[in-house]
C-alpha cells in the first residue's frame, strides 16, 4: 500500500512537471512582487462581517494566496489557455464529462457514508446512465433524464456528522479550504487513488506509468478548464477576505441544505 500511494504521489509530482515545461514558453524574465495585487489589511475594512471567520494562520494563508496567483497566471492557466486553444470545444465538452462521471464515485461513497439513501441512488443512477449510455461517460444523458449531478466530498460527510469546520486554511494550487475539508481531501484522494489501483486499468500496457500521468496531467487542466474563478481579478480591495467569507459561507450552506430538505 505504501508503494502504491507512493507511485501515485510520483505521478502527481510528474504531472506538475509536465504541466511546468508546457507553460516554460509562455514566461519569460523575473516576475517583481510589485506585479502582485494589494494585499490589504483587516484593520482597514470597513464591512466587518467578512471577518467572522477563523483564520489564525492568517500570515501562512495569505502567502499561500500569492503564490497560488503566480502559480496560476505564470504556470496553470497557461497551460489551460493552450489546451483550450487546440482543443475543439466539442472535444473539451466530452473531456470534462468524462472527469465528471468518475467524480460520481466519489459523490457516491460520500452519499452512502452520509446516509442518504435517495441521493446514493440517484448518483449510481447517473454513473450507470453515462457509462453505458453515455458511453463511458463522454455524453451525459443522465442529466436529460432527469437525474441532476450531485457533488459531495469527505468534508462534507463531516460536516453532516457535526465536524465543525475548523480554521480558514489556503492549500497550495487547491485553493480555500479548511481544517475539516484539507483532512476531507486527503481523505477522498486516498479512496480515488486505491480504487485506481484495485482497477488498474493500463495494468496490461507497456507504457503503464506515462499514460497514467497523462491522464492525470489532463484531470488537473480540465478541472482549472471548468473553473471560472482567477485570482485578484474581482475587483474588491479586500479579495482575501472576501473569498474567505463566501468559501466558509458556500461550505456551510451546502451542508445545512440537505437536512433542511429532509
Amino acid at each position: 500500500m505504501i508503494n502504491a500511494a507512493f507511485d501515485r504521489s510520483f505521478r502527481v509530482l510528474l504531472s506538475l512537471l509536465l504541466a511546468s515545461s508546457l507553460a516554460g514558453c509562455a514566461t519569460t524574465g523575473a516576475r517583481s512582487a510589485a506585479e502582485v495585487p494589494p494585499m490589504h489589511s483587516i484593520s482597514e475594512l470597513t464591512d466587518q462581517h467578512l471577518a467572522y471567520v477563523s483564520d489564525p494562520w492568517v500570515e501562512f494563508n495569505r502567502s499561500m494566496y500569492r503564490f497560488n496567483y503566480y502559480f496560476d497566471k505564470y504556470l496553470f492557466l497557461p497551460v489551460v489557455h493552450g489546451y483550450e486553444f487546440v482543443t475543439p470545444v466539442f472535444v473539451q465538452d466530452r473531456i470534462s464529462n468524462v472527469y465528471n462521471n468518475i467524480g460520481e464515485i466519489r459523490t457516491l461513497t460520500n452519499s452512502v457514508l452520509q446516509l442518504d439513501g435517495e441521493k446514493s441512488v440517484k448518483t449510481l443512477g447517473r454513473f450507470l446512465t453515462n457509462s453505458t449510455l453515455g458511453l463511458g461517460g463522454i455524453f451525459d444523458p443522465a442529466t436529460k433524464f432527469g437525474l441532476q449531478r450531485r457533488q459531495e466530498d469527505f468534508g462534507k460527510t463531516l460536516g453532516h456528522w457535526g465536524a465543525g469546520s475548523g480554521p480558514y486554511l489556503v492549500l497550495p494550487i487547491f485553493g480555500p479550504s479548511s481544517a475539516r475539508d484539507a483532512g476531507g481531501l486527503a481523505v477522498d484522494t486516498g479512496i480515488t487513488y486505491g480504487i485506481y489501483s484495485a482497477v488498474d486499468p493500463f495494468a496490461n500496457s507497456d507504457d503503464d506509468f506515462a499514460i497514467s500521468a497523462g491522464v492525470t496531467t489532463l484531470e488537473a487542466v480540465d478541472a482549472r478548464h471548468q473553473q471560472s474563478f482567477h485570482y485578484f481579478e474581482s475587483g474588491y480591495p479586500f479579495e482575501y477576505y472576501l473569498v474567505r467569507f463566501l468559501y466558509h459561507e458556500k461550505r456551510e450552506l451546502e451542508i445545512k441544505k440537505p437536512a433542511a430538505e429532509k
